[in-house]
């Protein structure tokens, strides 16, 4: 079976004995990897139907008597890099140690796609559940490997957005970034201002009912997530795209007036009163609640299409509120317009959105980042933005950045040649955006996200080398059997030569 994301090495033996799972199989595991261990025997007890028991193993050497055993376990000195492991399948067992339990939860999704399709389906099924006799060792290339869902245009439910962890979990990915508010509504409760989720929360485009995370649902997407070993990186877009708060609360606007709620698709016609000391006292408080329901080190404030905010105003916002986010002990992301400023807080992380090619303007934005002391997250809207149209299929998704994006178009770009000047070194990692003016269910969702989701995943984790599509397309297309057997809503790209 070949691998996708593509490992650092893989050496199978296809004239050795292979591992075969079996009703006496058990995952034993160190305490550190527990919790890794329970998800791999929930999801393999719910496709085997055999009973895998689970044994957390002290310091003592651990015994396979059974010969078809799991074994999960940490070794810091397998690796530096965060995230490596070494897998080895023998007929004697399947052994996985990670370099940390970032390590020990991507083996485990490796020895998914080894062993047969059937193992993601959510239902028990009768078949031979073998590993050829392999050795792989891994490791990720970047650090941040994400993917974006806009819950503001359109509102997923906690369950949803688990169900999309798992998928993206399941690629390597390792961080989930939330677009909780734009013009459209606001998405998370914040203590003290309940409006944002009474009126700000109430609309959606097309003018759905909306929706809103209390703090415990927030606290539960966040709990899951870390389960599977990925960050949640939660966003308040601002000064632009702030017309729900800005229906919610009309002390934030320049003339004090409440905006009418808004459910279109239209940008750039919002913008926070950024001379009003109550615009960063109303910020300050958000940031703050948010950095505390957030354990993980990244705050995005947005900055994206303020196109209602005179350039000397957007200025000295980005630099009041980079500053801002950094008091919260958290590391502010940006999207890449905050680099006109030269005065972000150190260490503010830009997101590029804007082409392969750059338009004018847009590289010297994202070079500003990196001169600052800061990295940069790649997501060029023409090759990683998932909510762009397919070339063979018009029923979902958008056309904007420069048309259809096709499954080959989002397999072969490369994250150090898009802007000059930007390097591996300053590169934290790329990610996948999928906003949601065109989602509105579950289904549309899977039909953009998948395949190319996986593209970026690779992109992520492989080490580098050039692009090789007829390669791609053929991993590509064994992985998606997995998706078809846990009933993932991908879209069948004439691309692709599917084999199911």
């Amino acid at each position: 079976m070949s691998l996708l994301p593509r490992p650092v090495s893989q050496t199978t033996d296809a004239s050795a004995p292979p591992f075969r799972l079996s009703a006496e199989s058990m995952i034993r595991t160190d305490p550190s990897a527990a919790t890794t261990a329970r998800i791999l025997a929930d999801a393999l007890r719910t496709s085997t139907g055999f009973a895998l028991p689970v044994e957390t193993n002290g310091t003592e050497e651990v015994v396979d008597s059974a010969g078809t055993d799991i074994t999960l376990s940490i070794d810091p000195s397998l690796s530096t890099t965060s995230g490596a492991y070494r897998l080895t399948a023998a007929v004697s067992g399947v052994e996985i140690v990670g370099a940390d339990a970032d390590g020990v939860h991507h083996g485990t999704q490796t020895l998914r796609q080894l062993l047969p399709p059937a193992n993601w389906a959510p239902t028990a099924g009768a078949q031979d559940w073998i590993v050829s006799a392999t050795v792989i060792y891994d490791a990720p290339r970047f650090a941040y490997r994400g993917a974006m869902l806009d819950v503001a245009r359109h509102f997923f439910t906690v369950a949803q957005v688990q169900r999309f962890i798992d998928q993206i979990a399941a690629l390597k990915l390792n961080h989930l970034h939330l677009h909780l508010t734009d013009d459209q509504g606001w998405r998370l409760e914040i203590a003290g201002w309940p409006e944002l989720t009474g009126i700000g929360a109430a609309t959606a485009v097309g003018g759905g009912t909306g929706g809103s995370y209390s703090a415990d649902d927030y606290r539960a997407i966040i709990e899951y997530a870390a389960d599977r070993r990925v960050t949640i990186v939660p966003e308040i877009d601002v000064p632009g795209h702030t017309n729900a708060v800005l229906s919610a609360y009309p002390e934030l606007n320049p003339d004090g007036v409440a905006r009418e709620p808004y459910t279109g698709t239209e940008v750039g016609f919002s913008s926070l009163d950024i001379h009003a000391e109550s615009t960063y006292t109303f910020l300050e408080d958000v940031f703050t609640q948010l950095a505390a329901m957030t354990p993980g080190p990244y705050l995005h404030l947005g900055g994206d299409e303020a196109l209602a905010t005179t350039e000397e105003d957007f200025l000295h916002f980005a630099r009041r509120v980079s500053e801002l986010v950094a008091t919260t002990g958290k590391t502010a992301i940006a999207w890449h317009e905050f680099g006109a400023s030269r005065d972000l807080d150190p260490g503010t992380i830009g997101q590029y959105w804007n082409y392969v090619s750059p338009e004018d303007g847009h590289a010297d934005k994202l070079r500003s980042f990196v001169d600052q002391g800061g990295q940069v997250i790649m997501s060029p809207a023409d090759a990683a933005y998932l909510d762009m149209q397919y070339p063979d299929v018009a029923t979902a998704g958008l056309t904007w950045a420069d048309g259809p994006t096709s499954v080959e178009r989002s397999a072969v770009w490369e994250p150090t040649e898009i802007v000059e000047g930007v390097g591996e070194q300053d590169i934290l990692g790329v990610e996948a955006p999928l906003w949601t003016e065109t989602v509105a269910d579950v289904q549309t969702l899977e039909f953009l996200v998948f395949p190319r989701v996986a593209s970026i995943a690779e992109i992520g984790w492989s080490e580098r080398r050039a692009p090789d599509w007829s390669d791609f397309r053929v991993r590509l297309a064994e992985l998606a059997q997995g998706w078809s057997a846990a009933g993932i809503a991908f879209h069948r790209s004439p691309e692709v030569s599917w084999l199911d």
